[in-house]
């Protein structure tokens, strides 16, 4: 836990990035009332983060998982947000899908080409091996031609 309030704001970065998105073109925010905006962002993180691990530890758990941060909503009264929360959810497992399958193909891709390198390797190896038996076949008959 932090030891100070002041250590649970959310980075001012961040929270002044959200503002300039749900604010309109033109439409600018004093200072105040950015803090003020953290400040209350950071309450209800906590909060959620609260209720969230009431549940987890309702089902003895200690990892909090993303049904505790949906019942927590349903909990604190903020139903509207758990159908956008959900589609959210779906969106961000499709994309961490996606990013696995793509890096197991990418996976897949290079071994296979380590596979198709390590055979041009031992092709390369087996004809130098043929290319220094035909010689040593083609020196060998030289010299029985030689001697007889």
């Amino acid at each position: 836990m932090a030891e100070r309030p002041e250590d649970l704001n959310l980075p001012n970065a961040v929270i002044t990035r959200i503002i300039k998105e749900a604010l309109p073109d033109g439409v600018n925010i004093s200072k105040e009332a950015r803090s003020a905006i953290s400040r209350a962002a950071s309450v209800f993180v906590l909060y959620a983060t609260s209720c969230a691990n009431n549940f987890a530890m309702k089902g003895k758990r200690k990892t909090l998982n993303a049904s505790d941060v949906l019942s927590a909503m349903e909990e604190m009264e903020f139903q509207r947000f758990v159908t956008p929360l959900k589609e959210a959810l779906e969106a961000y497992r499709r994309e961490q899908k996606g990013k696995k399958e793509a890096s197991e193909q990418k996976k897949k891709d290079k071994d296979k080409k380590t596979d198709s390198e390590e055979q041009d390797k031992s092709r390369d190896e087996d004809n130098d091996e043929d290319e220094e038996r035909l010689e040593e076949e083609e020196q060998n008959e030289e010299e029985e031609e030689v001697d007889n």
